[in-house]
């Protein structure tokens, strides 16, 4: 009985497995009644237990080679390409016709590169100066937005062979008559304006330019025939596309500092880089890089060097610095004195029109007081961002287009002072209003009986002691402001904060370069909760 167990079992089930072809015939062979010819007769059950042996060996090496060929077949995940579609034409922005997808010369090199690779490529939307920390910390696989190749970047990332050969290119007025080259320009004292952290930066510090740094590329030519700006030196597509179309702009000397773009890549990622590095250069061999650029108006001659680029030229390793204290300090400096500047006649314009307000919101007739709590609510309730756009570029745009005679331009300075001096007027006639609202009515009435008028009693009784409870919310918006002074970059006003991200990138020395930037900022604000405590002491009972 135990016998015929141990042999019926194994056999059933193996009886079951009969039914797949494969195994089908291997049980025929193995189990069939009888001896084999030549051989002795085996033990009984013998041809069975080796079928159940043999069977379930070759059912754990059928599963084993189904799950390898499972592994093999399943699909890479696809690769995160991060770019700035704010950056516009002809590199990568939407598509006005189908406003949910992207276009330029990079979409369709990522395309191209996607079928060369066998890998599925995904869009990551990312900001332009982020994209080198963005991609150190490994938020995305590789970054393509006309990453030029420079000295500090090669220091810090791995970059792929060059896909495209760029030339600075000078835009001037039409009736610029001073100065055709960037030599002349800054023999007049010109101020040429570019993007930060390129090449066409970078130049212009090697020659001793002064310039103006924008975020993106429309606006230093927005500022060029707004006469903000004598100049422009940016890439030559950007030129081509955002400047060649406009009657009042022009072409000035030949393009000149050749450079290239490239794909960037971590440090670790030598395998994945060596994969582009070969789909580039069978894209250019077969020509379809060529057909790519000539349907974007971007081919020329000098794409013919890619032909020997092997990767890592630099057409500005020229102007590679060792970026030490005695070098960026006085930058850094500098970039301070602007935030100084621009904070302390901001908050004088908000001190003078925040009294005013908080007085008509408390004694004013009922017009000056609606119109002084609209005035609040407004500012408040908008970002200084919009403001300073609004100011700076809204503005002279509403000039032109109604034609009026007073010109509404400002310069950086002047729109970043108004811009935040109407903000923090709002917040600071709301401190003022509560700060005289404390005061109790017994001391308008003591000043009165001792014969002062309002105005009097307002100067002399009530605005002193009011000045106790303003002064440290009052300090504290000061501070705020200190700080808030780093968004006034985007109308190319270059303080302290936008003065460390130019350096930092420029020197790769964010730790050193950034607790430089913090001590300034301590320097300047620990001083005024000093000072504010000192004088809440000396005029009443302060904390």
């Amino acid at each position: 009985m135990r016998s015929a167990d141990r042999t019926t079992v194994p056999t059933e089930g193996l009886r079951r497995l009969a039914d797949e072809e494969t195994f089908g015939r291997f049980l025929a062979r193995g189990t069939g009644p009888g001896p084999r010819a030549g051989l002795a007769p085996d033990r009984p059950g013998h041809h069975a237990r080796r079928a159940a042996r043999g069977g379930f060996w070759a059912l754990g090496l059928a599963a084993w080679l189904v799950a390898a060929l499972a592994v093999a077949a399943e699909p890479l995940p696809p690769l995160r390409w991060a770019a700035d579609a704010e950056g516009g034409a002809p590199y990568v922005f939407r598509d006005p016709t189908a406003p949910g997808r992207h276009v330029g010369f990079e979409v369709d090199l990522a395309e191209a590169l996607q079928e060369e690779l066998g890998r599925r490529i995904e869009f990551v939307q990312y900001d332009f100066k982020s994209l080198v920390s963005g991609l150190k910390r490994g938020d995305f696989d590789f970054a393509m937005n006309g990453l030029e190749v420079t000295p500090d970047r090669l220091k810090a990332i791995r970059f792929s062979r060059p896909y495209y050969v760029y030339r600075l290119r000078l835009v001037v007025r039409q009736d610029e008559e001073r100065f055709a080259t960037l030599n002349q320009c800054k023999a007049v004292g010109g101020v040429v304006g570019t993007l930060e952290d390129t090449a066409a930066e970078r130049l212009l510090d090697q020659l001793g330019v002064r310039k103006r740094i924008y975020d993106s590329q429309v606006e230093p030519y927005d500022d060029l025939e707004q006469r903000q700006v004598d100049a422009v030196l940016l890439d030559l597509p950007i030129a081509d596309y955002y400047a060649r179309q406009r009657p009042k702009l022009k072409y000035a000397e030949e393009p000149s500092a050749r450079g290239f773009y490239a794909v960037a890549f971590r440090k670790d990622q030598e395998e994945l880089a060596s994969q582009f590095d070969a789909a580039i250069d069978r894209l250019w061999r077969s020509g379809r890089l060529q057909r790519i650029y000539q349907a974007w108006g971007l081919w020329n001659d000098d794409q013919q060097a890619l032909s020997g680029a092997e990767g890592m030229a630099d057409v500005l390793r020229e102007s590679a610095r060792q970026w030490t204290p005695a070098r960026y300090l006085p930058l850094l400096l500098q970039g301070a004195w602007v935030t100084i500047e621009v904070s302390v006649l901001s908050m004088s314009v908000a001190i003078a029109l925040g009294l005013p307000l908080a007085l008509g919101r408390l004694f004013g007739p009922a017009p000056i007081r609606w119109l002084a709590a609209a005035y609040v609510e407004f500012f408040r309730g908008i970002p200084v961002l919009l403001l300073l756009y609004f100011l700076y570029y809204g503005l002279p745009a509403v000039s032109e287009y109604y034609g009026l005679a007073m010109d509404l331009k400002l310069a950086p300075l002047q729109a970043a002072v108004l811009g935040f001096g109407l903000n923090y007027a709002a917040y600071e006639a709301e401190i003022y209003r509560a700060g005289i609202g404390s005061i109790g009515v017994g001391q308008w009435e003591a000043a009165a009986s001792l014969g002062m008028g309002p105005a009097l009693a307002f100067r002399r009784i009530v605005l002193p002691q009011a000045i106790r409870v303003i002064l440290p919310p009052m300090t504290n918006d000061f501070v705020a402001l200190f700080k808030d002074t780093s968004i006034v970059s985007v109308i190319a006003v270059v303080e302290l904060t936008k003065q460390y991200q130019i350096l930092a990138k420029s020197s790769m020395k964010y730790l050193e370069i950034g607790l430089a930037t913090a001590a300034l900022y301590l320097v300047m604000s620990v001083p005024l909760g000093y000072l504010s405590r000192r004088l809440e002491r000396r005029w009443g009972k302060g904390a």
